[in-house]
């Protein structure tokens, strides 16, 4: 499976590529990367037309708290045909680099 590091994912992140989050609500809510949308892994079955969609012409990259669970999503994406990486060490990693999250309720 293709994984890239929290280095790799600042570059991408500025060159446009979306960045999903795998992770569950309340997680989510606690600290996440600035711009990752919300799709908990759950429900990635029934999204997987919008991560299509997200990964025109670049791979989408997907994030959980440390890499377990976006790396199962990303697993089932590319079965399904979507240019997805997985991002090692999560938005653990990516908070303890210190670089800029956001926290609270995503904003309308």
């Amino acid at each position: 499976m293709p994984e890239i590091d929290i280095d790799e994912l600042d570059r991408r992140r500025a060159a446009g590529a979306a960045v999903f989050d795998v992770r569950e609500l309340d997680e989510y809510e606690e600290v996440r990367i600035p711009g990752a949308v919300l799709v908990p892994l759950a429900t990635v079955p029934e999204a997987v037309e919008d991560f299509r969609a997200a990964a025109a012409g670049q791979a989408v990259c997907v994030v959980c708290a440390v890499g377990g669970r976006s790396g199962q999503a990303v697993g089932f994406l590319r079965a399904c045909g979507v240019d997805a990486v997985n991002v090692a060490g999560g938005t653990k990693a990516w908070h303890e680099s210190g670089r800029p999250v956001e926290t609270g309720p995503e904003p309308a």
